[in-house]
């Protein structure tokens, strides 16, 4: 028995965090290496690749900045791009419609920021009766401050977000993991 078709999500990965005041190259070799391993395993395992940009109508997420393109270095040839305006992926980008014509039943999500349009990506796919593996290590963030003070690190946020995730909207997977089973899944 085969298991549900995959595609893997990479959300909002775009120049345009660079122009951000709170943008950081913290972390940023690891997410990109991660990422990228993420993008070429998929490609390898014949899973499509979805890329999905935040636009705006103003700033440097509007299209008339020239940022909204694959953050660098990436390299990614996706199989289908979509642009979405709110912070789930699923909410009037046409992405659901695609998801439905392929029969995909399972995402691997990745991406920017990892508690903003990834983890709501994550949660509304899971609600809507996806499987759905969230791949911190191939997502970024940046340091927030909350309403007491507190700085949060990106670690902490990270850490944050898989625990609110873990078990009610998602699995928590490694770059290998979730290509593991993706694998598993077309090869079935």
């Amino acid at each position: 028995m085969s298991g549900p078709v995959t595609a893997l999500l990479v959300i909002d990965a775009q120049e345009s965090f660079r122009q951000r005041p709170y943008f950081s190259e913290e972390g940023l070799a690891a997410y990109i290496e991660r990422q990228q391993a993420l993008i070429d395993g998929a490609r390898g395992a014949g899973v499509p690749v979805v890329q999905i940009f935040h636009v705006a109508g103003t700033g440097a997420f509007s299209e008339a900045s020239g940022l909204v393109t694959t953050l660098a270095p990436l390299e990614l040839e996706p199989d289908v791009v979509f642009r979405k305006s709110r912070h789930s992926a699923l909410v009037g980008s046409g992405l659901e419609d695609w998801l439905s014509q392929h029969a995909i039943r399972r995402l691997i999500v990745s991406g920017i920021r990892t508690e903003q349009c990834c983890e709501t990506t994550t949660r509304h796919a899971s609600d809507l009766g996806y499987q759905v593996d969230f791949v911190t290590e191939a997502t970024l963030t940046f340091p927030m401050t909350d309403a007491a003070g507190r700085e949060w690190s990106p670690a902490d946020i990270r850490a944050r977000t898989e625990l609110v995730l873990a078990g009610r909207f998602a699995r928590i997977a490694t770059v290998e993991q979730a290509l593991a089973d993706a694998k598993q899944a077309v090869s079935a």
